[in-house]
């Protein structure tokens, strides 16, 4: 029988075990009926055909899933789909077990008529994300640390005036009787002291300033900033002779300074004047020279050779950078210059505004040790009035700034015959109205251009 037992003890079943043909490719019938069964294929394991799922004999050697998949595909079975995988069920077969089908992603809940929904509602379509660029965080530090140094030398800027400030001496100079009345702008009174205080005997000899004793006065400016207008640069020449308060007789103007200090050159500016002084700024030899190596020399332009025994000076003509020494003796030298006294205020005030210019120039403000130099040598080299403030101080060197640059008046008090010790009474009441009322300078007492 088919489910056991011997094959020759049941004749009537041979139908079902006809052997192979002598070519074993051929199914063998076995009866009048075995044209109505499904052909069979030999199984591997016993040797023997079984059914299969195939629409004729000509589809014999044809695996079971091709036609099982082409009959499913006649009706309307997987349309556009790939066909599953054919089952593996013999272990010799090189893909057994079969591979597993890809997992497919499990359905998000669908809105009505909408995207997919979060447990929260409809969410917003999310920008991909980038991984942060390595160049952004690298760049972004640099950014950070050039930033700070750019604040930290913001703060060196301001902080070093503010230092040098605490170095600057102050001094009484206003009169007890408070003088002319207030005048329109501000009005400084600049003064350049032959002193010799904290010089050592070795950087006399060297700025060839002598031993002389006592206190006087090299340079007298008045420094006029009106409210209004460009500001007034006024030389008074030292050997100026006027009334000095409380003295008998006609003195020079310079000998005030040695009789009664700051305050009584004050009171005697005031009295020649009538000019009220608002603000007083001093500066010694050894300040002065050190201002200047501070900004590595000042470059003048010499119209002719130069040579004073005096001023310790033999300086060629034409363009040269003028040291500390070289440039206290330029503007100290009298007895070389035919003019005197009147030539030596010109070359001060020229000198004056080339400093200051320098001063102000960008190399100062870029280069951090010679801007701090300079701040401690002016701070080291500066006397200043008892209520004159750094505020003050700033107001004076914005204006002496704008008198180099060709953006204010610079003149000498008038005098008569060419003299410096007797004043044009005239003249010079014209200009003092002038700056006491902010009007304008008559164009006869303005000098002619000096040479740069």
């Amino acid at each position: 029988m088919p489910n056991g037992g011997p094959r020759d003890e049941d004749p009537q079943y041979d139908w079902l075990y006809a052997r192979d043909n002598a070519a074993g490719d051929q199914a063998e019938p076995a009866g009048d009926d075995a044209t109505q069964m499904m052909p069979r294929r030999r199984d591997r394991r016993s040797g023997h055909r079984r059914s299969g799922l195939y629409a004729d004999e000509s589809d014999s050697t044809r695996p079971l899933s091709q036609g099982y998949d082409q009959g499913y595909d006649q009706e309307g079975g997987y349309g556009q789909q790939p066909p599953p995988a054919p089952y593996r069920t013999d272990p010799n077969d090189p893909q057994y077990p079969p591979p597993l089908p890809p997992r497919q992603p499990s359905p998000q809940p669908q809105g009505p008529g909408g995207p997919p929904q979060g447990p929260r509602g409809p969410q917003p379509p999310q920008p991909p994300r980038r991984a942060p660029s390595t160049r952004r965080r690298r760049r972004l530090p640099i950014i950070r640390i050039i930033l700070l140094l750019i604040f930290a030398y913001l703060v060196f800027l301001v902080a070093m005036p503010i230092v040098a400030w605490g170095r600057v001496d102050k001094v009484p100079f206003e009169s007890a009787d408070g003088g002319p009345p207030d005048t329109p702008g501000t009005t400084y009174l600049l003064v350049g002291s032959d002193s010799r205080e904290g010089l050592t005997r070795e950087e006399q000899n060297e700025l060839g300033t002598g031993r002389a004793t006592g206190q006087r006065t090299d340079t007298i400016m008045l420094l006029h900033v009106p409210t209004f207008g460009p500001p007034v640069l006024v030389s008074i020449p030292r050997d100026l002779r006027v009334n000095i308060p409380g003295r008998d007789g006609r003195s020079r103007i310079n000998a005030a300074y040695a009789f009664g200090g700051a305050e009584l050159l004050t009171k005697t500016v005031e009295a020649t004047t009538n000019l009220r002084v608002d603000e007083y700024v001093e500066i010694g030899f050894g300040g002065f020279a050190s201002i200047v190596n501070s900004l590595g020399g000042i470059e003048m332009c010499l119209p002719k050779a130069m040579k004073d025994k005096d001023a310790h000076i033999d300086l060629p003509a034409g363009c040269q950078t003028l040291d500390g020494k070289n440039a206290l003796g330029y503007v100290r030298a009298r007895k070389s210059d035919p003019r005197g006294d009147l030539g030596r205020v010109e070359r001060q005030r020229q000198f004056l505004a080339a400093v200051l210019k320098e001063a102000a120039s960008p190399a100062t403000f870029v280069n951090p040790i010679r801007y701090a130099t300079l701040n401690t040598a002016g701070g080291d080299a500066l006397t200043v009035g008892d209520s004159t403030g750094l505020f003050d101080l700033a107001k004076f060197a914005l204006a002496m700034r704008a008198i180099s640059g060709e953006g204010g008046v610079t003149l000498t008090v008038p005098v008569t015959d060419g003299s410096a010790e007797r004043l044009d009474e005239d003249k010079a009441e014209l200009l003092f109205d002038a700056l006491r009322s902010g009007g304008t300078i008559p164009r006869d007492l303005l000098p002619s251009p000096l040479p740069s």
